[in-house]
């Protein structure tokens, strides 16, 4: 793999989603959290302080999420649809060097997009005097742009087998399941019903468990609430592994593919 020709892809992708005018989802952000910090003093005197804690991790994480899956389903079929395949493919770059520079593109823009937004909603804290853990915020930054990476690798590895329309929606659903697999387990568990719990085992050992690096009420509740350093160490790694996976498999099924 040539690097100066990833980094070449990657460089050309992060341009790419910028121009499409991603990066005003930090303004459209900064409003709801203006929204917010107005309204739930009216509603909610009592737990204003928490809501708003709650409501600014929630709406980072689902506007970021978003993107990861549109954009990340059209990177490749777009450029399929518009031929513009045909002359990467004819110059001297790879399958793995196209996949992995358009997936770094992608998540060099979601990194910014998180980064962007959790220093918004830092400002919003400390003007509205709500009392925070500096470091569970941070903490939950970059389990989001994990999360997010993963998602991207996802949406990305549908993307190669399927259509955009397919692949947003395969995409999402395995996002939703990835949340909940553990939940599926205990359930199944307490079924007491074999083929249930086969089903869910192999569900669980499948898809991504992304609930690993959902930190959100731990961010809202400070460090105290947070996992040990070794756990995060190994859901890191273990976000990092699936994401090599991935694309892996994304590289193999693209290499293959006749344009």
């Amino acid at each position: 793999m040539n690097l100066n020709r990833v980094f070449a892809i990657a460089n050309n992708s992060f341009r790419e989603v910028v121009r499409d005018r991603i990066l005003f989802i930090i303004g459209f952000y900064a409003v709801i959290l203006a929204i917010a910090a107005r309204l739930l003093p009216q509603l909610a005197a009592a737990t204003e302080d928490k809501m708003f804690l709650d409501l600014g991790l929630a709406v980072m994480s689902v506007l970021s999420l978003i993107i990861a899956v549109f954009v990340g389903t059209g990177l490749i079929n777009k450029e399929i649809e518009k031929r513009t395949i045909l002359m990467l493919i004819s110059k001297p770059v790879s399958g793995n060097e196209f996949i992995v520079g358009k997936y770094l593109g992608l998540s060099i823009v979601l990194a910014l997009l998180v980064v962007a937004m959790s220093a918004i909603y830092l400002i919003f804290l400390q003007i509205n005097n709500i009392s925070y853990s500096l470091s569970s915020i941070i903490i939950n930054a970059i389990f989001l742009i994990l999360q997010l990476s993963l998602v991207s690798a996802i949406a990305i590895a549908w993307s190669v087998f399927t259509g955009s329309i397919l692949a947003t929606a395969l995409t999402f659903a395995v996002y939703l399941i990835g949340n909940i697999t553990q939940d599926l387990l205990k359930l199944a568990r307490i079924s007491e019903n074999p083929g249930l719990e086969r089903i869910t085992q192999g569900l669980y050992l499948l898809l991504p468990d992304l609930s690993r690096l959902d930190l959100k009420n731990e961010a809202v509740y400070g460090l105290s609430a947070l996992p040990q350093h070794t756990t995060l160490l190994i859901d890191a790694s273990y976000s990092l592994i699936y994401i090599t996976m991935l694309l892996t498999i994304a590289t193999f099924v693209f290499s293959r593919k006749e344009f």
